[in-house]
C-alpha cells in the first residue's frame, strides 16, 4: 500500500476558523425550509405537511424536549410504525442535540428489553398500541403518539435552536450481533450529511426528486434516505410498510430517486402491477441487493417500473458505500454482479494478516470514509475488533478485479439476510440452547426464493422431550418471526461437522442440504 505523507491538520487555522466548517442536520433543514417554505416535504395518506409547517411542529416538539428537561447527548427511543411523527422527532433531536434510538418493533419484549436498557433512553415516544411490547422495560417515561403528543406541541414554548456538533450522535440504529445481542450503531450528524450527498451523487439525484419510505424507519434505508431528502427539498411519501396500492399511487404522483426495493416483496410488487397497471412519472434507480433478487424479477420489474436496478453494497454502519453504484440496466438479467467502489470512501481487501491482497484473491472488505458512522454504543470491544488499524473491518470478502470493480464471495461473518433483515445464527441458536435437554445446535443459510436467503437449524438432543414442534415453540417466544427456522432437522450430537478446533462447520451442514435437494 502506498505510503500517505502525513499532513497538518492545524495548518496555522484558528478554532474559529474550524468550527467554520461545522453543520448540523437542522441547521441545513432550516435552510430548505427558508428557500421552499411551501413545498411539500411530507405526504402520508391524505395528510400533507409542506416545508414550513413541517419545520414548526419539530421546533415545537424541539421545545417539549428542553421544557421536559432533556439535555445534551441524552438519549430518547421511538418504539412506532412508519409515520411522520417519526421524522419529526429525529429533525427535532438534531436541534437540541439528543440521540435517537428506533427500536424495531418487530422484536419481542424481551429483545426490546436489551435494545432500550443499552442506550438507558429519558423518553420513549410510541403508538399506544405497541405500549404492551414495553411491559419488560423498566420505569421509562412514555409520550404515545396522538392526542399527548399532539397537545405537547401545542402547548411547546418559543424554540431557539443551539448548534450541534458535526461528529454528535443523532441516530443509533441496531444492528444484529454475531453472540446473539443487537448492537446500536451510532450515526453522527456528519455522517448523516455525508450519506446524504453520497446518495444523491452516486444515483444521480434533482434536489426535488422524492423517496418512498416503505421500508421500517428503525432502518438505515428509510432513516437516511428520508433525511436526505429533506435536506435536499424533495418531498417523503410516508408508507407503513408494504402496501402495492399506496406505492403505486406515489410513483405515478411524484418523480422518485430510489424506489426501494427488497427480497420478498418484488414477486408480488410485479403481480400487482400486472394486474392494475402503472404509469410511473419517473424513477432513476429501483431495487436493491441484486445479489439475492432472482435476476428474472431483475429483469421484469425494471421493465415495468422503466428504471434500471441498483446493485448495492452498504451496511447500517457505511451508508450506501462502500459499493453502491453500478446498475443494471431496463430488461437485463444479470449475469455478473460486479460492484463499483463508491466516490466518497477508501476501500482495501486484505488477507487475515491485514495484507493487502492481489487481483483475483478474496480478502476481507475495509471501509474508510465520511459515511461511516461512530461506533457501536456501549461496547468497547466490539468497537476495539471493528476499528482495527483506523478502518472499519465489514465482516465480507470480495474479489477486486482488474477494471476496479469487485466482486461479493462470501462473509467473514456468518450472516443471513432474509427479506432486507440481517439475521447471525447466533441469535437462534441462543433461543434452542435455552432448552436444557439441547445438546448443540447451529444454524445455517439457504438460497429463498421469496425473502433471498431463510435459516435452517441442526439440533441434538439426550432427551425425548425435545421436537421439532418445541422448537420451534421457543424460537416463537424467544425471536421476532423473521428470525424463525423455516426448516429444523435433528441430528446426533456426534454428526456435526467440526474443525480440528471443535468448531462447527457451517459450509458443509449447507453442503447436506443441497445434497438432499439433488
Amino acid at each position: 500500500m502506498t505510503n500517505i505523507p502525513q499532513i497538518n491538520t492545524d495548518c496555522g487555522s484558528s478554532m474559529a476558523a474550524r468550527g467554520a466548517g461545522q453543520t448540523d442536520v437542522y441547521q441545513l433543514f432550516r435552510n430548505r425550509v427558508a428557500a421552499i417554505p411551501q413545498a411539500i416535504a411530507i405526504e402520508e395518506g391524505e395528510t400533507q405537511l409542506n416545508y414550513a409547517q413541517l419545520l414548526d411542529r419539530v421546533d415545537r416538539l424541539a421545545a417539549h424536549f428542553i421544557r421536559q428537561g432533556l439535555n445534551t447527548g441524552d438519549r430518547i427511543a421511538v418504539l412506532s410504525r412508519n409515520r411522520h411523527e417519526y421524522i419529526e422527532c429525529e429533525l427535532a433531536a438534531a436541534a437540541v442535540g439528543l440521540i435517537v434510538a428506533c427500536l424495531n418493533w418487530r422484536l419481542l419484549p424481551t429483545e426490546l428489553h436489551h435494545c432500550i436498557t443499552l442506550v438507558s433512553p429519558r423518553l420513549i415516544l410510541t403508538e399506544s398500541d405497541l405500549v404492551p411490547l414495553l411491559e419488560q422495560v423498566p420505569e421509562i417515561e412514555q409520550l404515545p403518539f396522538g392526542p399527548a403528543y399532539e397537545n405537547a406541541l401545542a402547548q411547546a414554548p418559543e424554540f431557539t435552536a443551539t448548534r450541534q456538533h458535526a461528529e454528535a450522535g443523532l441516530v443509533i440504529l441496531y444492528t444484529s450481533g454475531t453472540t446473539g445481542l443487537p448492537k446500536g450503531a451510532v450515526i453522527s450528524h456528519r455522517a448523516i450529511i455525508a450519506r446524504a450527498a453520497a446518495f444523491a451523487g452516486e444515483l444521480g439525484l434533482a434536489p426535488t426528486d422524492g423517496f418512498v419510505a416503505w421500508a421500517p424507519m428503525f432502518h438505515m434505508v428509510s432513516t437516511d434516505q428520508a433525511l436526505a431528502t429533506l435536506l435536499r427539498g424533495g418531498t417523503v411519501v410516508i408508507v407503513d410498510g408494504f402496501n402495492a396500492t399506496v406505492m403505486r399511487r406515489a410513483i405515478e404522483a411524484h418523480t422518485i430517486g430510489w424506489m426501494v426495493l427488497i427480497p420478498g416483496m418484488i414477486e408480488p410488487f410485479i403481480a400487482d402491477i400486472k394486474e392494475n397497471g402503472i404509469a410511473p412519472k419517473g424513477i432513476r434507480v429501483c431495487g436493491a441487493m441484486a445479489d439475492l433478487v432472482p435476476p428474472h424479477q431483475i429483469s421484469e420489474i425494471t421493465v415495468l417500473l422503466d428504471a434500471p436496478f441498483l446493485n448495492s453494497f452498504g451496511a447500517t454502519e457505511t451508508g450506501l458505500p462502500p459499493a453502491t453504484r453500478a446498475v443494471i440496466p431496463i430488461g437485463v438479467s444479470p449475469e455478473s454482479l460486479s460492484k463499483q467502489i463508491s466516490a466518497s470512501c477508501e476501500v482495501r481487501l486484505v488477507d487475515d494478516a491485514g495484507n493487502d491482497v492481489p487481483f483475483d484473491t478474496p480478502g476481507e472488505l475495509l471501509m474508510r470514509g465520511p459515511t461511516l458512522f461512530s461506533g457501536y454504543w456501549n461496547a468497547e470491544a466490539a468497537n476495539a475488533e471493528a476499528f482495527q488499524g483506523g478502518w472499519f473491518h465489514m465482516g465480507d470478502v470480495f474479489r477486486r478485479n482488474l477494471d476496479g470493480t469487485i466482486d461479493f464471495a462470501d462473509r467473514a461473518k456468518y450472516l443471513i439476510k432474509t427479506g432486507g433483515e440481517n439475521v447471525y445464527p447466533a441469535e437462534i441458536e441462543r433461543v434452542l440452547m435455552s432448552d436444557p435437554h439441547v445438546t448443540d445446535a447451529a444454524v445455517v443459510r439457504v438460497p429463498d426464493e421469496r425473502w433471498g436467503e431463510a435459516p435452517v437449524a441442526f439440533v441434538s438432543h439426550d432427551a425425548d422431550t425435545v421436537t421439532v414442534e418445541t422448537l420451534l415453540a421457543a424460537c416463537k417466544e424467544g425471536l421476532a418471526r423473521y428470525k424463525h427456522p423455516r426448516e429444523i432437522h435433528i441430528i446426533a450430537f456426534e454428526d456435526f461437522p467440526r474443525s480440528t478446533s471443535g468448531k462447527i462447520q457451517r459450509h458443509i451442514l449447507e453442503a447436506s442440504l443441497r445434497d438432499k435437494e439433488s
